[in-house]
């Protein structure tokens, strides 16, 4: 049965199912984020443990096609071995589940943040579909309207 599992979730199977299975997620952040479901669902640990569960299966797939971890590091060296490393799927995906990852927390931490100041849904959409395109991006203009609620810049919370 595992190696069932191993053969249906080729890369581009795995990028697919990641890609619809975060939609959910965001879905109930934007349009619902001060319900239970968002609460025990969202921002919990919940997709993380999936989004890992994805992340370790990908690493072990990479291990077994005998994919060169020390090669990795070269992403520090300039902007060619970075670009080298993105040429491998392996990379790519691990890559991808990475940005996803971070992009769900982040946009999750927006909508937990947001309640202790009272921000309004509607507002709060924006910066939360920016944040799942272009995550930074999403939470520097989160943090513009954040500065307007709670009339106050604050560098360090």
């Amino acid at each position: 049965m595992i190696e069932e599992i191993y053969n249906f979730f080729t890369i581009e199977t795995l990028y697919y199912w990641v890609n619809l299975g975060v939609l959910p997620f965001w879905i109930i952040l934007i349009f619902f984020p001060k319900s239970n479901l968002c609460r025990y669902l969202v921002t919990s640990i919940f997709p993380i443990l999936l989004l890992s569960g994805a992340y370790i299966f990908m690493l072990y797939k990479s291990y077994l096609s005998s994919y060169n971890f020390e090669s990795n590091f070269k992403l520090y060296l300039g902007i060619n071995e970075l670009s080298e490393l993105f040429m491998d799927n392996s990379y790519l995906m691990i890559f991808w589940i990475h940005f996803i990852s971070i992009n769900l927390f982040t946009g999750g931490w927006i909508v937990k943040d947001s309640q202790k100041f009272s921000i309004n849904k509607i507002l709060l959409s924006l910066p939360l579909l920016i944040t799942y395109l272009v995550g930074p991006i999403g939470l520097f203009f989160y943090w513009l309207i954040r500065i307007f609620y709670s009339k106050s810049i604050n560098l360090y919370d």
